[in-house]
């Protein structure tokens, strides 16, 4: 885990605590099927961290423009990962054994 969050940009953080309750909606809504809630919420880290690295970002080129793609992608989809993973430590603290 602490070497998942030395990857991920600090700022984006709090991202996967927004993915973490998007996905506890989602669950509870029971609109969407179980199976598809990671993939949705990687989705949605993709859009979140592209929109912070265009509002952060300064792109006047095409190496720019791709490392700023690249960015995107790689936080969105690490964000995820740990609102998987927070998801997994509240079930596991919850557990009565």
């Amino acid at each position: 885990m602490e070497q998942v969050v030395n990857y991920v940009k600090p700022e984006l953080l709090i991202v996967a605590n927004v993915l973490y309750f998007i996905g506890m909606g989602l669950k509870s809504t029971q609109a969407v099927k179980d199976k598809y809630i990671p993939l949705i919420l990687g989705g949605v880290g993709i859009v979140l961290c592209a929109v912070w690295v265009l509002a952060t970002s300064q792109i006047s080129n095409s190496r720019e423009a791709a490392t700023a793609v690249f960015t995107a992608i790689t936080q969105g989809i690490l964000v995820a990962g740990l609102s998987n993973y927070l998801n997994q430590i509240v079930k596991q603290v919850g557990k009565k054994e």
